[in-house]
This record gives structure tokens, sequence and C-alpha cells, in this order.
């Protein structure tokens, strides 16, 4: 026969056992939880990784044949840098010279019915025209060269900017799609911060020495929403 204390220790490790198993179900459940996170977080990175690709592959088709001629570099980045001077801009000049703008008359209305077709709506955060200069100081726009060299990269990238709006396929686009390009589109001047080596690679990431010319360029650079979808779920989670 049990005594007393026999059957109150037993009770006592069924409690045990019960709350035991209810801790294991509780941590079964948040790690679940915390699982099917992870995999939306992997699945929206996966899509705007697949969505960056195949703009990759979009433009890299569409301007096979024009690219090398025009001395124009296509990046996995998205990126596309313009990096002829003698074609760009006169020295320490923020008009646009003649050759340019033919260039930019064939390349802006291909580009831009890429980035606005309906694959990708929702799904670019920005679209930024860089102005890129080397370390010559432009006294005519400031006294400090790198700030001389800020005003006149911004200006060249805000002339460019500005001869899209001036085109006739900027004046001929839906009013809802100009909407959709004034909230998109940056223009941003960058000075002498970002040269480039003579392999056209940051040279903050190389090492090597800034080629002059190939840094006096003109990018173009495309942003999806990435980090906002990604910072968006993560927010979700932090408020469950």
């Amino acid at each position: 026969m049990k005594t007393l204390k026999e059957s109150s220790w037993i009770s006592f490790s069924d409690l045990m056992t019960a709350l035991m198993v209810i801790f294991m179900f509780i941590a079964i459940s948040y790690i679940s939880e915390v699982n099917k996170e992870k995999q939306k977080i992997k699945n929206i990175v996966e899509e705007y990784q697949n969505d960056k690709q195949n703009l990759y592959l979009e433009l890299k088709e569409e301007f096979k044949d024009d690219f090398t001629k025009w001395n124009v570099v296509l990046n996995k980045d998205l990126s596309i840098q313009f990096t002829n001077p003698d074609i760009l801009f006169g020295r320490g000049d923020r008009y646009i010279r003649s050759n340019f703008k033919g260039i930019l008359d064939d390349f802006l209305p291909r580009y831009f019915n890429i980035l606005m077709d309906k694959e990708y709506k929702g799904k670019i955060l920005e679209i930024r025209i860089e102005g890129h200069t080397d370390k010559v100081p432009a006294p005519s726009f400031d006294a400090d060269s790198y700030i001389g060299n800020i005003k006149l990269s911004q200006a060249r990238a805000t002339e460019v900017l500005k001869h899209f709006k001036l085109s006739d396929y900027y004046k001929n686009l839906q009013d809802s799609v100009k909407v959709d390009l004034k909230f998109m589109l940056t223009a941003n001047g960058l000075s002498y911060g970002r040269m480039l080596g003579e392999d056209k690679q940051l040279v903050k990431y190389t090492g090597i020495e800034p080629n002059d010319d190939l840094s006096r360029r003109v990018e173009f650079k495309i942003l999806t929403k990435t980090e906002e979808a990604v910072e968006k779920v993560i927010k979700e989670l932090k408020s469950k």
C-alpha cells in the first residue's frame, strides 16, 4: 500500500511532467513561428534578387549593341556608368555636350521603358542620376575643392535629369507615370568621393590609383525595395 507521502510525490511528479510538456509545446510553437518569419524574409529577398537579376538581363540584352560603342559599363548591382569625359561635359563645365545629348536621347526612352514596365511596378524605390568628378578644383563653383566639385557634379546630374524632363518621350508619358517618376528620380552630386581605378572599380575598395578620366562620369542606379520589405516583416515580428 502506498503511503500518503509517496502519493503526494507521484502527484507532484505528474504536475512537473505536465508543465514540462506545456513548456515544450510553447517552445516548439515559438520556434515554428520564428522559422515561418525567417522563411518569409527569405522569400522576399529571393523575390527581389530575382527582380534585380531580371532587370540586369533585360538591360544587358536591350543595350548589347550600344554599351561598347558608347563606352558604357553595366554592373550586376544595376549601376550604369558613362565613363567617357570627352563626350559627357567640357572640363569644369556643367552643360551636356551635343554628342552626349544624342546618346541620352537614344538611351533614356529605352531605359525607362524597361524600368516602368508593370513587372517592376512597386518594386523600385529610387532611380538615381549621379554626377562624379576628379580632384581638379572647380573654383567657379566654390573655393573649397571638394565642395566645388560637389556643386559641379550636382549641376551635371541635374542637367541630365533636366534633359530627360524636356524630352518628347517624357512629355508624352501618362500623368500617373510622371508622378511615379518624380517620386523615384533623384539627381545626386558626389564630387570625387567615389573615384574609379583603371578597372572601373571604386578605388576605396581596391586600393589602386584613381583614374581621372574614368572618374569623371555619370551613373544611373536603381535601388529596389528589398530592404524596405524585409524591415516591414521584422517590425511585424517584433510587434507580436
